[in-house]
């Protein structure tokens, strides 16, 4: 009985969809000896949308169990997406689709980035916020971002 159920748990952890991430920089925040708490800032270009980059800031964990990637991160993230050049829709989008992920545990906990079509005033709304396998509920900490679409 466990084991299947950890099977589903180790399935859902790797299901965070795989974008192309770059990292911006970080900033050290507690010293460590094996490495420090740092807050690290990533920009993901957006797979369908031409011209819109989010970058997400998010706290990393250093010490022993960082260094290892047994530590669990804070859910405590800030997301910023921006026009970074002519904003193009590659197709149709569904109203609300995951679009980026973050790993936030070396198994249980993602960071998940949703991108919301608001057709009405024709903007996407990105939605940064996490998961947790082991408990009933996820983190309420949350972040928005929005960025116009022109045409």
């Amino acid at each position: 009985m466990i084991r299947p159920v950890l099977a589903a748990l180790i399935a859902c952890a790797f299901a965070a969809p795989a974008a192309a991430q770059t990292r911006v920089g970080s900033v050290n925040t507690t010293f460590r000896l094996l490495g420090d708490d740092k807050i690290v800032v990533d920009r993901y270009d957006d797979p369908k949308v031409d011209g819109v980059s989010c970058y997400m800031s998010r706290a990393e964990t250093g010490g022993l169990k960082g260094h290892l990637g047994l530590a669990t991160d804070p859910s405590r993230f800030s997301i910023a997406c921006r026009a970074t050049g002519p904003v193009s829709l590659k197709g149709k989008l569904p109203d609300n689709e995951v679009v980026f992920g973050a790993s936030a545990s070396w198994l249980f906990k993602q960071i998940r980035v949703s991108r919301i079509w608001d057709k009405d005033k024709r903007v996407l709304v990105y939605l940064v916020w996490s998961t947790q396998a082991l408990t009933p509920e996820g983190s309420p900490y949350n972040s928005v971002s929005a960025v116009a679409v022109d045409h």
